[in-house]
């Protein structure tokens, strides 16, 4: 007689080879073998449910073997939840789209839509449901997790594809003709200190660097505030990063050592300078200060200074966003901003695989906010509107040779 030692044996070195088929049925033919009370005790010895071997007998001894790519037979096992309760997906969408499927008072309206939550809603409305099993719905019904995305721009000006295209055609016969040719903007003010900057970079492994944890303005470090201009025809960048107050007297400052610095020497014979820049902030168009400034940089330079912005919502349509300020980030990406030297320096160091070059200087001067031009200042500003939209586009002439 086969003792409990020699099945427990047995079982333990076939188990591992074994599915769920072969294991059922061995164990019904050892129970089978056994005789009376072989369930019982091929239980005992191994583990297995009281049911698994039942059945593993019953298929050997009535049903016949099952077909080879199968382990059990069909219509076994419990219903899936769907088909016992076939309006669950649709109880779940009123639940996540509660708008669009006709459903506006949801309680779930106003509250993230989690899958515990929707879990305990469906729960409820008398559904046997986990939150498990609302995930492999939510998929099922070709939902997934997304953020917003960032595609309405406001009120859509009537000429904001004129306005676009006027500017390109500027912009490319000036940068044909060899002239020199900008884009300006404020770049993201930057809290200076050791505070996280998105994004990672390499290191030892459990090592990151350590920062604070809240973002307070650091009283003693302050602000960076880095105004760019970008040369649209050489693919190089000039950024101040100033201390103060964003300014247009900061703007044309920047532009004014951009020129001092670069553009008059790469430009000895220009008499025309080309700014497209956006419609608000220290550039606007609508700012006085910006004339007034602009008007005295002319007047130092004898430029004839030639003034285009970008429609009102669309600043990211900027060239110097996507091709200047974008590389910036990525270069100090991860990198704690502790020093205004820092940030210098690693603005400086930014390169492409393109051949952007970047030149960056810091600012200490004083830019106070709330300087009011004059009305003799403002009416000294020899700016003559362009004749597509004059509000936009506008010439500065030097009321002077330098």
């Amino acid at each position: 007689m086969t003792t409990d030692t020699e099945i427990r044996t047995k079982f333990e070195l076939l188990t591992r080879t074994m599915n769920e088929l072969s294991r059922r049925l061995w164990a019904g033919g050892e129970a089978r073998a056994l005789g009376r009370g072989g369930i019982a005790r091929v239980v005992r010895i191994t583990g297995l449910a009281y049911n698994t071997v039942a059945r593993g007998l019953r298929e050997l001894e009535v049903a016949g073997p099952l077909s080879p790519d199968r382990v059990r037979r069909p219509g076994g096992g419990r219903k899936p939840l769907t088909v016992r309760s076939p309006d669950l997906p649709m109880a779940l969408e009123r639940l996540v789209e509660p708008l669009a499927r006709g459903d506006p008072d949801s309680p779930l309206r106003w509250t993230c839509k989690g899958t515990r939550r929707l879990a305990e809603a469906l729960r409820k409305q008398g559904y046997t449901v986990s939150y498990p099993v609302v995930a492999r719905l939510l998929r099922r019904l070709h939902y997934s997790l997304q953020g917003n995305r960032k595609t309405r721009e406001g009120t859509r000006h009537p000429d904001r594809n004129a306005q676009f295209e006027y500017i390109n055609a500027k912009v490319k016969a000036q940068v044909n003709g060899g002239q020199p040719a900008i884009s300006v903007d404020t770049k993201k003010k930057e809290l200076v200190g050791d505070f996280k900057n998105g994004g990672r970079e390499w290191r030892p492994e459990g090592q990151p660097e350590e920062v604070r944890v809240h973002d307070f303005v650091d009283p003693e470090l302050g602000k960076a505030i880095p105004y760019g201009v970008y040369e649209l025809g050489r693919n190089i960048g000039w950024v101040s990063v100033g201390v103060d107050h964003d300014t247009a007297a900061f703007a044309v400052a920047t532009i004014r050592r951009w020129w001092t610095e670069l553009g008059q020497k790469s430009y000895p014979d220009a008499k025309r300078l080309v700014i497209t820049a956006d419609n608000g902030g220290s550039n606007g168009s609508r700012v006085r200060l910006w004339k007034c400034e602009l008007q005295q940089f002319a007047d130092e330079t004898g430029l004839t200074l030639s003034v285009s912005h970008l429609p009102p919502g669309t600043s990211k349509w900027n060239k110097i966003e996507h091709r200047l300020f974008s590389f910036i980030s990525q270069n100090w990406r991860g990198k704690p901003l502790v020093t205004l030297a820092t940030i210098v320096n690693l603005i400086a160091s930014t390169r492409t695989t393109k051949g952007l070059t970047v030149h960056c200087i810091l600012d200490k001067n004083r830019y106070p906010n709330g300087v009011k031009p004059t009305a003799k200042q403002m009416a000294s500003i020899k700016l003559v509107p362009e004749e597509f939209h004059g509000d936009w586009n506008y010439t500065i002439r030097p009321t002077r040779s330098p």
